[in-house]
């Protein structure tokens, strides 16, 4: 019979390694409730200004729930993780971070925001503009093999520091398993973030959640090559119905092409709602989507940024 436990909010990992003990052993079809911290674990809290950023401890980065145990679950197996309940926890934080992120030239000084989330729909990034709320784990994935510690960042073939907005409540994520027990971890919680987080940082919050897992034996037969997932309707249904503006970049080199695409996109909000760049930078890493519109154009392909208008309560003009 399936059964529902709630992890020791305590009990937290700041890296992977498969040496670590399972915090938690659980069956297929079981269901795991989770409290976790902000990403930073406690060093920016709701009073804090940028001043808190200079001062940033590295290795208490990405506090993680876990590490928990499916019995079972072998390399080459696929670990389901339907994701039952995700609640934010009352307040977050957006930063650009000095040497982070997608343009740490541009921005070289550290930069912060502090947000409301008790309303549970959306939070104010200035009077007139309204993000909406889609808490989602940025970092959810099984333990990769080997025999070091590794950092949480960068993702990989396990899952990890995905940053994937759309893997939010009633979505089923897909990992395959790396190591004996797959040692599953999440942590680093968003309310709100765009495609391509690219300041560094979503609306970083503690969050609640309910999660069930269930594992699919492959026999060794064919497994997944990185983690795939699916949602349960539109990606981005709050947002859709009052339109876009988009700014292109492009080029021969689609990271190049992705930076031209946003400064683009910085420019133009900082001109048409009268807001700085390191706002605007923010407001991109939030509520901005990157698209790759075309890459068979060679030699340039081309990258778009698309900015939702339902995010301003005041038009233009």
């Amino acid at each position: 019979m399936a059964r529902t436990h709630y992890f020791d909010p305590d009990t937290v990992h700041y890296r992977w390694s498969k040496h670590y003990e399972p915090a938690l052993t659980i069956r297929s079809g079981d269901t795991v409730v989770f409290e976790t911290r902000e990403v930073s674990d406690g060093q920016i809290g709701p009073d804090s200004d940028a001043s808190a950023l200079d001062a940033f401890d590295w290795d208490r980065i990405y506090p993680l729930c876990g590490p928990v145990a499916v019995e079972d679950a072998e390399p080459g197996d696929i670990l389901e993780v339907e994701m039952l309940d995700i609640q934010t926890r009352g307040w977050g934080w957006t930063a650009s971070i000095p040497g982070t992120g997608l343009l740490p030239e541009d921005f070289p000084n550290a930069h912060l925001k502090i947000f409301d989330l008790t309303n549970g729909d959306y939070t104010f990034f200035r009077h007139d503009i309204a993000i909406p709320i889609e808490p989602f784990f940025g970092t959810t994935g099984v333990c990769p093999d080997g025999e070091e510690e590794t950092a949480v960042m960068p993702p990989g073939p396990f899952g990890g520091n995905l940053d994937t907005r759309h893997i939010t409540k009633g979505s089923i994520l897909r990992l395959p398993v790396q190591v004996p027990g797959a040692l599953f971890s999440c942590g680093d919680a968003h309310a709100a973030q765009g495609d391509g987080e690219v300041c560094v940082t979503g609306i970083e919050c503690p969050m609640f959640a309910a999660m069930r897992f269930n594992l699919v034996k492959t026999n060794g037969g064919r497994t997944l090559p990185a983690p795939q997932f699916m949602t349960p309707g539109p990606l981005t249904p709050k947002v859709d119905a009052g339109g876009w503006y988009a700014t292109m970049g492009i080029g021969p080199d689609l990271m190049q092409a992705t930076k031209d695409s946003v400064r683009a996109m910085i420019d133009h909000i900082s001109d048409a709602y009268e807001m700085s760049p390191e706002d605007a930078y923010l407001l991109c890493s939030l509520a901005v989507d990157l698209k790759i519109s075309e890459v068979v154009d060679a030699p340039n392909w081309i990258v778009s940024s698309y900015l939702p208008f339902s995010i301003f309560r005041t038009p233009i003009g």
